[in-house]
């Protein structure tokens, strides 16, 4: 396929893999990624151009870099493709900064910070037609009282996560997690010590424990144009997250198109409306927990961004980045699909997956997915000749079974 334009992928986890993954499958020629650090499994990739930065997620030095890089490129259109809520932020924020020749499809940073910076989130969209836990804010580093009755309405275990994840990032700290569970009066007040301390000045999000294991979580993607209208729409069960600390709420098995409450195509139209209403633009992706109290599903946060489980889109026929060239450089309308098809996606083995999901319709829909060749995991990729990235997989696959079993909880 002969394109006119280049495409420059920004970071080197799993998101940023498979996105260069999504590329190759179009071209069958390697794509350009650029990050602050080497990953393995993107720097010992051979589908990439790897360049590693230190600082590039200092302001200055991104925006010298990418435009250093365009003067370099023949093309007249350079399709920028962020993969984390850093580097998102980035290039909303110094986009009149950058070279013209950079396309991208992301919201408004007025639009940003009411997703992403979950206290406001939390704050903006309660009553809304997003379903959202009951959530209290706290102000870090104000020297200010706790609300004891707010605190006692939401019922204990609670759980403690920062509003601002980018400051809260800034500032490591022993016993650091992504997201705290915290079961008593005294916990709370240990963990919200333990971030005060490390210098966090942000909000807190307190908030009721919506009951259920990781096979109570659910995940919806989103594609809006640049027109802000919904291309594409996923339902999926979530069926394991990481198990280390920093990675809670990262996904690691899902099957899209499957619910064990009933698959339910309405579920969606209130997150599509939600997005056309918000003018969004971009990749978004939902994450949702089912409350058996209610049989409602509850948002827990959005992502202004694909996820780093999102490879499924491809692997059922949306590529995604696909979406973003029809989109951004061919400028093509495509009508407003509901992606049903049932697939698998796992970051683990299938040992892990038949000994850690927990739901038995979920752990049996998955196996019968794999006995067809519907188990996808997006690192694994046959055009990927790269011996030393194989064996970094391999031993990725170990860890995982290792850390199942001593983290499982």
């Amino acid at each position: 396929m002969e394109k006119d334009f280049n495409v420059l992928i920004l970071g080197s986890d799993f998101n940023a893999y498979y996105m260069a993954r999504c590329y190759h499958e179009l071209y069958h020629e390697k794509v350009n990624v650029i990050s602050k650090r080497a990953i393995g499994v993107v720097s010992y990739s051979s589908i990439v151009n790897f360049r590693e930065v230190p600082d590039f997620e200092n302001a200055e030095i991104f925006v010298d870099t990418l435009n250093n890089y365009a003067k370099d490129q023949k093309e007249d259109q350079i399709l920028l493709i962020g993969t984390s809520d850093e580097l998102v932020r980035l290039i909303i924020e110094n986009q009149t900064k950058l070279d013209k020749k950079f396309v991208h499809n992301y919201p408004s940073l007025e639009i940003l910070d009411q997703i992403l910076v979950k206290d406001t989130f939390y704050q903006t969209f309660q009553g809304s037609e997003l379903d959202v836990p009951k959530t209290y804010i706290y102000p870090c580093g104000q020297n200010e009282k706790l609300d004891e009755e707010k605190v006692a309405e939401l019922m204990y275990p609670l759980i403690v996560k920062p509003g601002n994840n980018i400051e809260y990032h800034n500032h490591k700290f022993d016993g650091m997690f992504k997201v705290f569970k915290v079961f008593s009066r005294e916990e709370l007040g240990q963990v919200i010590e333990k971030i005060e301390n490390s210098g966090y000045k942000s909000n807190l999000v307190i908030q009721e424990f919506i009951p259920g294991d990781d096979c109570a979580l659910f995940d919806c993607v989103f594609y809006c144009s640049k027109d802000k209208k919904v291309q594409l729409m996923t339902f999926a069960q979530i069926g394991l997250q990481e198990r280390n600390p920093g990675g809670i709420g990262n996904c690691t098995v899902l099957v899209n198109g499957f619910d064990e409450h009933g698959y339910n195509e309405k579920l969606v139209e209130p997150l599509k409306a939600f997005m056309e209403r918000m003018e969004y633009q971009g990749f978004a992706e939902f994450d949702l927990k089912y409350d058996s109290r209610t049989q409602s599903y509850k948002v827990l946060e959005i992502n202004p961004r694909q996820a780093r489980c999102s490879y499924y889109l491809t692997a059922a026929g949306h590529n995604l980045v696909q979406y973003l060239i029809d989109d951004l450089i061919y400028q093509k309308e495509k009508p407003c699909t509901l992606m049903k098809d049932k697939v698998a996606l796992s970051f683990v083995p299938k040992s892990v997956i038949k000994k850690y999901v927990t739901s038995q319709a979920l752990r049996n829909e998955i196996l019968a997915l794999a006995k067809q060749k519907k188990l996808i995991n997006p690192l694994k990729y046959k055009a990927d000749k790269s011996l030393r990235r194989r064996l970094y997989l391999i031993a990725k696959d170990f860890n995982y079974k290792k850390k199942y079993k001593t983290l499982n909880w």
